[in-house]
């Protein structure tokens, strides 16, 4: 992972960005000495939030199975069919 100042941010961003969409690598911002933000590539943060939103979903599932909040086949397919409707 690269690390910039955010003194150099402001001074070479364009340069930068141009680095991060070649490399898809992330970039760690420091202010201070001490870690600020992240600069990462559009279409690799949208993929991260997709990820992100899917991983939810399973761990929702998980939670409904070990909560015994689950159907048997034969309520899922009626739900199904008055959802349907």
């Amino acid at each position: 992972m690269k690390i910039e100042l955010v003194t150099t941010l402001k001074r070479q961003a364009t340069k930068i960005l141009a680095e991060l969409h070649e490399s898809h690598e992330p970039v760690l911002i420091t202010e201070y000495g001490q870690p600020s933000a992240y600069l990462v590539d559009f279409k690799d943060f949208e993929l991260m939030q997709k990820r992100i939103k899917i991983l939810e979903g399973i761990a929702r599932g998980e939670r409904a199975v070990l909560e015994n909040r689950v159907y048997n086949p034969k309520e899922a397919k009626e739900k199904m069919n008055k959802w349907l409707k």
